[in-house]
């Protein structure tokens, strides 16, 4: 799509907004900047970004008369796609981007796109060392915190970019194609966005629907949604990875160890337990970075080296310290019931679990049901903690204790924790009600837990 002629409205001023506002700067486009946040100020962005001097900028309310001097919008990905201001702008003719694809737009080179409910950011993370090993220009980005549309403009045709991208960013495609796209796994997730599970399948799967043939998708076998989705691209060159089965063609895990079978022959990937990434689901997570390599065609004996050496992300099943006898886990990025389940899926020894927060409407029963055996006491904060209480009454589970900080919860597991077991940070909910991001949360939990330390 030709960008050039009227202006472009850039919806939202966070860190997304003004990476699209930038790149459109740079490429000589015309550009108003909009936030509903009245209490923001232009010296407010120009502290941030500077090169925004000459575009101006509208908070609080976008008039309708103004609304026809745009040619397209950039929706920054926590802009709701149904807000009235949105669908005036699409009723006027406007059309609407996401910051992923205006950043596809100018971008050059090859591209490798990560989706999935859990696993995105570890695989995004790791994907990303294991082709800087093989490329000599790489890029990671995307919802893993750095936005796409900040290098954009910095991409040559050699250039390999690696691209965590959400469902929320799915919502505004229209041309974006990777090379090779990845679907982890799909399970019930930011409903309050997508309304129902049908639409929140269908963001996800967007992400090859610009594929061409011969293209490649990577999905999880054991996904009964993804094998089916994957039966579905015939014209693809679809790459399977199952945690529980050996696979003809593909990546398996058996045992400790996993195996890459291509064109009748099979070959050690490595054993799991040269790794340090613990759980079932990092496995899952190991063997999508995998196939997406090899895809790229990046030697195995490449992606062994790195696949010995990586750590895990922050936030994701983190280790943070051991205080008498005590092993403390960070886990703030579990921010949904099926993620929180891989985090105490990965506990091998009786763990105090502290869970909750802002509620993104989930269910939390088959959460409840995974403490089995593992779970000594669950202890919530937040404003789900009454509903969560509720489902482990309803549940059988009785071992709940609530508190109104997590410096309380950090406190009160301290106290009760014996030598040999675990305290984990794994809340199955959102951190908004109570911090700005799951970062900061389990920033927190990291600096209360070294506190102890003394």
């Amino acid at each position: 799509m030709d960008t050039k002629g009227k202006k472009v409205l850039v919806v939202g001023a966070g860190l997304s907004g003004i990476a699209a506002a930038e790149l459109l700067v740079s490429q000589g486009e015309e550009v108003v900047l909009y936030d509903a946040n009245t209490a923001l100020t232009k010296e407010d962005i120009l502290l941030k970004a500077s090169q925004l001097a000459k575009v101006h900028m509208v908070f609080g309310q976008l008039q309708k008369a103004d609304m026809e001097q745009f040619r397209f919008a950039v929706l920054s990905p926590g802009v709701p796609t149904d807000l009235p201001m949105v669908c005036e702008l699409r009723a006027l003719g406007v059309a609407i981007w996401g910051e992923i694809e205006l950043a596809y737009h100018y971008a050059k080179g090859k591209l490798a796109a990560i989706t999935g409910t859990n696993g995105k950011t570890t695989t995004t993370t790791l994907l990303g060392e294991i082709m800087k090993s093989n490329f000599e220009d790489v890029k990671v980005v995307g919802n893993i915190g750095i936005p796409y549309t900040s290098i954009a403009a910095q991409t040559s045709e050699e250039t390999v970019t690696v691209a965590e991208i959400s469902s929320f960013q799915l919502e505004t495609i229209h041309t974006f194609c990777p090379d090779v796209s990845v679907i982890l796994n799909i399970t019930p997730d930011h409903l309050n966005r997508h309304h129902t599970i049908e639409n929140y399948i269908a963001a996800k799967e967007s992400i090859t629907k610009n594929q061409k043939p011969g293209q490649t998708c990577v999905l999880n076998y054991e996904d009964h949604v993804l094998r089916e989705f994957g039966n579905s691209l015939p014209s693809m060159h679809v790459i399977y990875f199952s945690s529980r089965q050996k696979l003809k063609t593909g990546l398996y895990l058996e045992g400790d160890t996993i195996f890459l079978a291509a064109d009748g022959d099979t070959q050690k990937v490595i054993d799991v337990q040269n790794m340090h990434l613990l759980g079932v689901h990092n496995y899952e997570n190991v063997m999508a970075a995998v196939a997406a390599a090899i895809a790229f065609g990046v030697p195995l004996k490449k992606i062994q080296e790195v696949l010995q050496t990586f750590q895990a992300v922050a936030h994701r099943i983190e280790y943070v310290a051991q205080i008498d006898g005590v092993r403390y886990y960070n886990d703030s990025k579990a921010t949904n019931p099926d993620a929180a389940i891989k985090g105490i899926e990965a506990m091998e020894c009786a763990t105090y679990l502290i869970g909750g927060g802002y509620d993104k409407q989930s269910e939390y029963g088959d959460w409840i049901r995974s403490f089995d055996g593992r779970v000594k006491e669950l202890v919530l904060i937040g404003d789900t903690k009454e509903k969560i209480a509720k489902a482990c009454k309803e549940h059988g589970f009785h071992a709940v204790i609530m508190q109104d900080t997590l410096q309380a919860a950090v406190s009160y597991c301290r106290q009760k924790a014996q030598p040999g077991e675990a305290v984990l940070l794994s809340p199955a909910c959102a951190s908004w009600d109570m911090f700005q991001n799951y970062e900061e949360r389990g920033d927190l939990f990291k600096e209360i837990v070294h506190r102890f330390q003394g």
